[in-house]
Formats: structure tokens, C-alpha cells, sequence
């Protein structure tokens, strides 16, 4: 799967399945990836990017383990809890930490291109008030695909 100029992938410990369905029947427990187990065990976050959305089945048990980690504090979580600064957090902190910028518009709108959707009620948190919105729960678009995820999802503002 390609996102934006990076390759994105799943590891799992299966090869082959049927044409219709490669993966696993869904209650086997090969069906499970490590992405997966990483985000289980509080070592990884999810990263939803509309439109690239995992079959429902799929998405349910990612989001029950993501929950089920940051209740818990799993892994770092534990250590960082709510002030664990996530990947997309950290760049956009970068792109913003420049001591000058020449163009503070621009480079705000460079570090903020995706809005935030909580998944639990697929409601819009919009471009910066994704802080609102516990990580386990949050479904990124693309501000130049909103219109097409408002058509296909019954999101509100």
C-alpha cells in the first residue's frame, strides 16, 4: 500500500491463502500481524488514513487492541501515558521548530494537512484539535480527500 510518497506494509506469519481472501479465516489466530501485535503490546500507535481503511472485521479488532493498550498503559504508554509524543506529532514539531520562519501561514499549513475524525462518533476534530481525541480513536484525512470521506462516511462537524 502506497500513502503519500512512503510504502506502507503489514508483517504476518502466514504466506498464502485463497484468491478471494489471502489472509487466514479471521478467528485464526495466524490472521494476526505484527503491526498488530505492536500496537497490542503499547509499542506502536494506529495511523488511519482515510481512505486506506482496513476491511471493518479488521479495523474493529485494531481499534478494540489500541483501546485496550492505552487504557491500560501498555508498553510506552507506561512510561509516557498522555505525553507520549507520537510520530506525526514529533514531525510536525519539527517542521514547526525552525528558529525562523519565513512564512509562519505556510509552514503551520505544512505541519497540519490531515483532519482529525474520532472514530467513536465520527465526529470532526478538524485540523488542530486533534489533542481532543484519545490516539486509539483517531482517523486521519487528507484535507484534499475530506469531501469525498464526508460523502462516504456519516461524518458531522
Amino acid at each position: 500500500m502506497e500513502s503519500k510518497g512512503r510504502l506502507l506494509a503489514y508483517t504476518a506469519p502466514w504466506f498464502a491463502g485463497s484468491a478471494a481472501d489471502p489472509l487466514p479465516p479471521r478467528d485464526d489466530p495466524r490472521r494476526r500481524t505484527f503491526n498488530l501485535d505492536m500496537v497490542a503490546a503499547g509499542w506502536a500507535a494506529t495511523f488511519i488514513i482515510y481512505p486506506s481503511l482496513p476491511p471493518a472485521a479488521d479495523l474493529t479488532l485494531l481499534l478494540a487492541e489500541a483501546e485496550t493498550a492505552w487504557t491500560e498503559q501498555r508498553g510506552a504508554w507506561q512510561r509516557f501515558g498522555h505525553d507520549l509524543l507520537l510520530g506525526y506529532e514529533y514531525r510536525a514539531c519539527i517542521k514547526l521548530g525552525t528558529a525562523h520562519l519565513d512564512d509562519p501561514a505556510e509552514q503551520i499549513g505544512q505541519a497540519f494537512q490531515r483532519v482529525c475524525v474520532d472514530l467513536r462518533t465520527l465526529t470532526e476534530a478538524g485540523l488542530y484539535g486533534y489533542h481532543q481525541v484519545p490516539p486509539p480513536h483517531r482517523l486521519w484525512i487528507w484535507n484534499s480527500d475530506l469531501d469525498r470521506a464526508r460523502a462516504d462516511l456519516p461524518i458531522t462537524t
